[in-house]
């Protein structure tokens, strides 16, 4: 459970990804058979869902440090 909440963009990212793939794949698509992604829905989903969890997942915020402490020489 604690990994899903660490990655909740990427997992969102990876479901609007892979509906948006499946969505180019119909509207759009190859139908010569000739392009390797968008010829094929599980191809085109797939790739869509790869994209979408990448996209997201650069959103993630970093875990917080505490501030570096202040040596002797700083203080007053």
């Amino acid at each position: 459970m604690k990994f899903i909440l660490q990655h909740k963009l990427a997992i969102a990212g990876l479901f609007a990804g892979a509906i948006g793939g499946y969505l180019y794949y119909h509207f759009v698509g190859c139908y010569s058979g000739t392009c390797r992604i968008t010829s094929n829905p599980l191809n085109s989903t797939l790739y869509g869902a790869m994209m979408g969890g990448l996209l997201l997942s650069m959103f993630r915020k970093e875990a917080e440090t505490q501030p570096p402490r202040a040596t002797e020489e700083e203080q007053p």
